[in-house]
């Protein structure tokens, strides 16, 4: 029997970042799943935190110098790959100069989120796709987990359906604990374009963009929802419970691996 490939689209993944509920997942979950069978990828951005020479990164030319359209403005996309020690695990790094490697995460070192979140969570879910296109890589789940990957499944069932690589491709978005304090930026809307992906689909959520509708937005394109830690958003949880969405409940930290197996397996045959 072929195997079924995950997209593993990682916000934050341990040791490239450190130790939190997502980085850990990030690194532990895409190995679990490894171990039951799967073929994986695995992807992160390339924060302006990791320290490439002792993480091993290298950038992979064949991938690299695509330029990336956002709000009319073009942006190379680069692309660098890693393996983490001790494991079998290869992670790809979507990088680019203005929104990650002279970068911190969501916010700079004063604890101040930066403004263009939206336009750079865009980016990455852009260049993730666009990558996994040039791999020739046909995923049968794409599973998202942390803030910067929910614009994934927007992408995937609009802009992106008719692809032949992500035609008959699931989606599954994991909710963490970790929220952002402020909206995405004025350009989000706009920056969000692409295609199908047209800004008027999200004339439903609030005008004010915050994670709590960004949430929304990644729930209502999912088929399937994860809850992924202990304190996660009741209001998103509810959220997708009252749209009709598949919902796991937390796993917890030990022998998670079997609820993932089974969770995929339910939301690939439509029987969850």
């Amino acid at each position: 029997m072929k195997a079924k490939k995950v997209l593993f689209i990682n916000q934050e993944i341990t040791p490239y970042v450190p130790d939190s509920e997502l980085s850990l997942l990030g690194r532990n979950l895409p190995q679990a799943i490894q171990e039951k069978g799967y073929e994986i990828r695995t992807f992160m951005p390339k924060w302006g935190t990791i320290n490439e020479r002792r993480g091993q990164l290298h950038e992979v030319i064949r991938l690299s110098r695509m330029m990336l359209i956002i709000d009319e403005t073009d942006h190379p996309l680069i692309i660098k790959v890693a393996s983490i020690p001790s494991t079998r695990i290869q992670v790809y790094f979507i990088d680019n100069d203005d929104y990650f490697s002279r970068r911190q995460m969501e916010a700079d070192e004063n604890g101040i989120e930066y403004p263009d979140n939206g336009e750079r969570a865009v980016f990455f879910a852009r260049g993730v796709l666009e990558t996994v296109k040039k791999l020739r890589w046909v995923p049968d789940i794409i599973h998202c987990q942390g803030w910067m990957s929910a614009v994934v499944p927007l992408y995937i069932k609009t802009a992106y359906h008719d692809e032949p690589w992500f035609a008959n491709t699931k989606v599954i978005t994991s909710l963490f604990s970790k929220e952002l304090k402020n909206d995405l930026g004025e350009n989000f809307k706009r920056g969000i374009e692409f295609r199908e992906a047209k800004a008027s689909l999200l004339d439903k959520y609030n005008e004010k963009f915050d994670f709590m509708e960004l949430g929304k937005l990644a729930i209502d394109y999912s088929d399937g929802i994860v809850e992924a830690g202990n304190e996660v958003n009741e209001d998103l949880l509810k959220y997708a419970l009252d749209n009709g969405k598949p919902l796991m409940r937390y796993p917890g930290e030990s022998d998670f691996g079997d609820a993932y197996d089974t969770f995929y397996d339910q939301v690939i045959d439509g029987t969850v």
